[in-house]
């Protein structure tokens, strides 16, 4: 299957309408938490506030931003914690009590709020609202071939697999659902997803 996210002009238009709308109303909103986020981490070690991933979206590799959560520096380190990830489904990486994780980081990430400035990239038209979960190039150079295709479309900062469990589904599982999604793309969906999104964020911060 290849992905074209052209198939239907008023509906992509629609959607970067719904993305732009929704991301600039969200950073009002959250205008005051960012203050105090970013106070929060700037002071809780010196180090910078914000951090640009590496992440594919659209084809390509963007700089996703986020609260910065863990140490300076923590991209380098991830190699040699390799003999510590928890995953072994897939070429995902996860430590439940990843020792790079900040104090302030590990506060902002049980509620999320680390992925606010995503809506920059919203805005950016790197992401979406509702889409494909980001990953790192490295992960997604080994999706299987079935399912390479899903990296053409543009990642959302929620979206049927991150509603569903996010980093602790079985990896084709993952693809699965995101695969799902694509085939089945319609604002209904996406406002579904968004409602579930927001539901979850004020009963179990932790399941997104």
């Amino acid at each position: 299957m290849v992905y074209d996210e052209h198939c239907n002009g008023n509906a992509v238009g629609i959607k970067r309408i719904v993305d732009i709308v929704g991301a600039a109303l969200g950073l009002v909103f959250a205008l005051p938490l960012i203050a105090v986020i970013a106070a929060a981490v700037k002071f809780g070690d010196g180090g910078p506030v914000l951090v640009g991933l590496g992440r594919i979206s659209g084809g390509r590799v963007v700089k996703v931003y986020k609260f910065r959560s863990m140490v300076p520096g923590a991209e380098r380190q991830k190699k040699m914690l390799m003999h510590l990830n928890e995953r072994t489904d897939g070429p995902f990486f996860k430590i439940k009590n990843d020792p790079r994780v900040t104090p302030v980081g590990r506060v902002i990430r049980k509620f999320r709020v680390d992925e606010i400035p995503q809506l920059i990239n919203v805005l950016k038209g790197e992401l979406s609202l509702v889409g494909p979960r980001p990953h790192e190039p490295e992960e997604v150079a080994q999706y299987p071939p079935e399912y390479k295709w899903i990296a053409e479309a543009k990642a959302g900062i929620t979206g049927m697999s991150q509603v569903n469990g996010a980093s602790s589904l079985p990896y084709m599982k993952e693809l699965e659902l995101d695969a799902y999604y694509l085939a089945n793309r319609s604002l209904w969906l996406d406002v579904k997803i968004l409602a579930r999104t927001v539901l979850i964020l004020f009963t179990d911060p932790t399941g997104v």
